[in-house]
């Protein structure tokens, strides 16, 4: 699951939707820093309310990516973004197909979702905007296992570019996808890339339902339908 799916239950409870967040804003800014399970809950006792709730958005999405992950529709989904974009793409000693395949999965989703209530995704930014980042980069830093002190600038940063609008847009998202290439070191996805996320699209949205089945919640807040199209 990616940014959006995490936090759509949760718009009306910032601290909590910053906790969302955290783990994936985590990977950009130290990749060595991780918010463990076993050094987070604890904060779920804290005396601090903010503490408490940054704290459970954590790890509800920890708990998130464990069911999302073992479901047969994000295994089969992802194979079959795997195996397009091996198949299409030049050959390459890496693992950028099913790096891609992977991720695709969970930014194709949240398309989706803000492609059925694109008004949530502006609730989503207000709402986190609501908050200070230098508190939650000082909550957070009491929770992770390396510094994290690069994580108010960063989430500065994601509130400026907005880059989620941007999984709307076959060829913004290409963009957004050749920066990521660039920040784990893989190489650059190349223009004809862009039928390879048509089918793409279309592969995440005839699956949609079955891969928010775990998060009815999720289904209901974006407005798509109870059973799969």
């Amino acid at each position: 699951m990616n940014y959006f799916a995490h936090g759509l239950d949760y718009l009306d409870d910032a601290y909590f939707l910053a906790g969302t967040a955290i783990p994936d804003w985590l990977s950009v800014v130290n990749r060595r820093s991780r918010a463990r399970r076993r050094r987070v809950e604890p904060f779920l006792r804290s005396a601090d309310p903010q503490v408490v709730r940054v704290a459970g958005g954590i790890l509800q999405h920890l708990e998130d990516d464990r069911w999302f992950h073992q479901t047969r529709a994000f295994v089969e989904t992802s194979l079959q973004l795997t195996v397009l974009i091996r198949d299409q793409l030049p050959a390459d000693d890496g693992f950028r197909p099913s790096f891609l395949g992977h991720i695709l999965v969970e930014i194709l989703l949240d398309a989706q979702l803000i492609q059925a209530a694109p008004e949530q995704l502006d609730r989503y930014y207000a709402t986190l905007e609501s908050l200070d980042p230098v508190r939650i980069g000082h909550v957070v830093q009491q929770m992770v296992t390396q510094p994290a002190d690069l994580l108010p600038p960063f989430i500065s940063r994601f509130l400026a570019a907005r880059f989620l609008y941007d999984y709307l847009d076959d060829e913004k998202l290409l963009w957004r996808l050749n920066h990521v290439m660039r920040r784990v070191g893989l190489p650059p996805l190349p223009p004809h890339f862009l039928t390879i996320l048509v089918e793409a699209r279309s592969c995440i949205r005839q699956r949609s339902y079955e891969l928010l089945d775990g998060g009815s919640g999720r289904l209901q807040a974006a407005g798509l339908p109870g059973e799969e199209q």
